[in-house]
Order: C-alpha cells, then sequence, then structure tokens
C-alpha cells in the first residue's frame, strides 16, 4: 500500500467533485482524469481493518471477483494517506448506470419485467458462483452499456469456493428487500430456489 503526503494528496485531489462524503469528510471522489477515488477510514481502533484495511478488500475482492467473471472496477492504485488518517483506492469506474437510478427515472411495463428477469438471473449467478455480496442494493449495481451487470462499493464482499446455500442467499437478500420500492426488481423465488428460471 503506498503512501502518499498531505501534498500529493491535495495534488491528485485538485478538480475533484466530491460524490459522496459525510459529517467526518469526503467519502468518494471524481478526481479531474474522470477515475474515482474511495476513501475508508477505520471505524474501531480495534478492528480487522487494522491489518487488513478495506481498501486493501476493496482491491483483493476487484480481482477475485473479476477472476468469476462480473464486471467490477479496474484498481488503479492503493495508498495510505496519514494526514487523514484514512486509506484509498483508486480506480477506474465501470461505465454504466445503477438500478436504483434507472428505477427512480421511470419504465414501462415490459423494459421493467425485462430488467427484472436479467437481474434476478444476476444475483443467481453471483451465488452460483460463490459471491456473497453483503452490499447487495441497486444502488451497488450497475447496468452497462452492454446489457450485463457489474458490481461496485465491493470491500465488504465474501467469496466462497462453492455456490451458496439458501441461507446465504436468503441473507443476501436482506439489504435489498429491505430498500422500499426497490424488492420489486427481484424474484425472490427463483433466487431461494438457486435455479435459472425466468422471473415471473
Amino acid at each position: 500500500m503506498k503512501r502518499i503526503t498531505a501534498e500529493e494528496y491535495q495534488r491528485l485531489r485538485a478538480g475533484a467533485e466530491v460524490l459522496e462524503a459525510d459529517s467526518f469528510g469526503d467519502k468518494v471522489l471524481r478526481l479531474a482524469d474522470g477515475t474515482i477515488l474511495k476513501l475508508f477510514r477505520r471505524k474501531r481502533l480495534l478492528s480487522s481493518a487494522a491489518w487488513y484495511p478495506y481498501a486493501r478488500r476493496f482491491a483483493d475482492n476487484a480481482v477475485a471477483i473479476r477472476r468469476r467473471g462480473i464486471a467490477v472496477p479496474e484498481i488503479i492504485d492503493i495508498m495510505r494517506i496519514p494526514s487523514l488518517a484514512r486509506d484509498a483506492v483508486h480506480y477506474q469506474p465501470l461505465p454504466g448506470v445503477s438500478l436504483r437510478q434507472l428505477l427512480r427515472a421511470g419504465m414501462d411495463v415490459d423494459t421493467r419485467q425485462k430488467l427484472r428477469t436479467a437481474f434476478t438471473r444476476f444475483v443467481i449467478e453471483l451465488h452460483d458462483k460463490g459471491v456473497y455480496f453483503r452490499s447487495l442494493h441497486l444502488g451497488n449495481v450497475l447496468h452497462l452499456p452492454d446489457g450485463s451487470f457489474g458490481l461496485i462499493d465491493i470491500a465488504d464482499a465474501r467469496l466462497r469456493p462453492w455456490r451458496l446455500s439458501r441461507h446465504l442467499r436468503r441473507r443476501n437478500l436482506r439489504l435489498l428487500l429491505a430498500a422500499a420500492g426497490e424488492s420489486e426488481l427481484v424474484d425472490t423465488a427463483a433466487v431461494l430456489a438457486g435455479c435459472r428460471t425466468e422471473a415471473s
């Protein structure tokens, strides 16, 4: 993990657009060249992040998930910024629009049904490939220009060497099903069955 100084960070950040922030500061930046810088702070002194930082997890997951044929951001670098007490991952963004944005923009019934069918198949594919994506919600799934899907915000993903059990599939749907109006975009029964059926 590369360490950068406060001055190097300010040069990197020059002209950036803040995409996400909270009371502690910037969280996600779109840099002047169009790439993304995602910053992580350690929330507790004693946590697994002390020896396995979230920026490193993000980068490692990107490599592992891509090997399983799922589109994820391409990592440019991971870095530590001691002056901010932050770690960061620098990556090329995926070209696409989140499913949450598509849903909020509105679509006709046929388009929604096709999207529901395709997204359900994608979730089944994730589970069949052993990807337990704990941040599975429509804001973290992108619809790519070729009609396929990709994942972002993958630091807390877990990968198994086998297909996920029905129990894990159910747990993995909790966040998605809890979001108002978003559960309609996935066929829960088909996902839990773990079979590639047409979404109804």
